[in-house]
């Protein structure tokens, strides 16, 4: 396994919504409604940002009051990293745009 995702496979990591221009709410909800988002690992060196398509229906947005900017988002999505195929875990606060998250390998086997 690549020494970078077995790293980001270990325990959860600091981790904040990527966002470009701005660093806002709107702009991560602009984000999620396409289903794609960018997710910095801060914590790697000069930090790892990786593009995850959202799976829809593992992430869960229910706590989150993009209106009033609180709450938190779990996102779950998958992408290749290194040549691995792996998942995306993450839990973002909205007031912050920052929180915990972790890979997990995904296994060739499975279809």
């Amino acid at each position: 396994m690549n020494e970078l995702v077995q790293r980001l496979s270990q325990g959860n990591h600091p981790i904040e919504a990527s966002l470009r221009p701005s660093k806002t709410v709107s702009a991560f909800k602009e984000s999620l409604d396409r289903g794609y988002v960018h997710i910095k690992f801060t914590n790697t060196k000069g930090g790892t940002e990786l593009g995850v398509r959202l799976d829809t229906e593992a992430s869960n947005l229910k706590e989150a009051d993009f209106e009033s900017e609180t709450g938190k988002v779990h996102l779950v999505g998958n992408l290749t990293l290194n040549y691995e195929k792996v998942r995306c875990i993450a839990d973002i606060d909205l007031k912050t745009l920052e929180g915990k998250g972790h890979l997990e390998p995904i296994s060739q086997s499975v279809n």
